[in-house]
């Protein structure tokens, strides 16, 4: 079992903008890609992901109120998930409200820090490679098909690509892979 440090602060920034600019903190500009592009650097990221929980220190915070490796990826494993559910949304129902997720409750109530590194590399690539395969097979009659957060913010499947690309990419920054 992981030793529990204090609870990081939420995230409450309102990330949207890296579909305007490249993100500062990581390099990610992900203004121009296709979802299809973005399906190639899912995929092309999943071994990185891959070899940073199977690091020994995965389950290390490097400062108490700051995720390990292994609660980031269980994070973006969970990303790959929702990201995958949003886009079914958006292509099955006209203008879809997405349910709101609480990342940071997630985080505590399925325990990230206590969940297997192992494990969660092996789910952490296979919903990946999903939500790669279902970038793939937009048809482009449906890229600018719209959905929202319950916060209002407004995406089309090419700008929800492109935000979940981003969040991926950020991920990898913050663990150093």
């Amino acid at each position: 079992m992981t030793e529990h440090h204090e609870t990081p602060q939420p995230d409450t920034k309102d990330w949207t903008w890296v579909l305007e600019r490249a993100c500062p903190g990581c390099g990610t500009d992900a203004t121009s890609m296709a979802p299809g592009e973005v399906a190639v650097a899912i995929r092309s990221a999943l071994p990185r992901w891959g070899a940073a929980l199977s690091r020994p220190d995965a389950r290390v915070r490097p400062r108490p109120a700051v995720w390990s490796t292994l609660e980031y990826g269980a994070h973006v494993r969970d990303v790959f998930r929702v990201f995958h559910h949003r886009l079914d949304l958006m292509l099955t129902r006209e203008d879809p409200e997405f349910p709101n997720w609480d990342q940071d409750a997630t985080a505590v109530e399925n325990r990230y820090a206590d969940q297997d590194p192992r494990t969660v590399a092996t789910q952490l690539a296979a919903s990946g490679r999903g939500l790669a395969d279902a970038f793939d097979s937009v048809l482009g009659r449906d890229l600018e098909r719209p959905g929202r957060r319950s916060d209002g913010s407004g995406f089309t499947v090419v700008t929800l690509a492109r935000y979940a690309w981003h969040d991926v990419a950020h991920h990898l920054h913050d663990v150093h892979a």
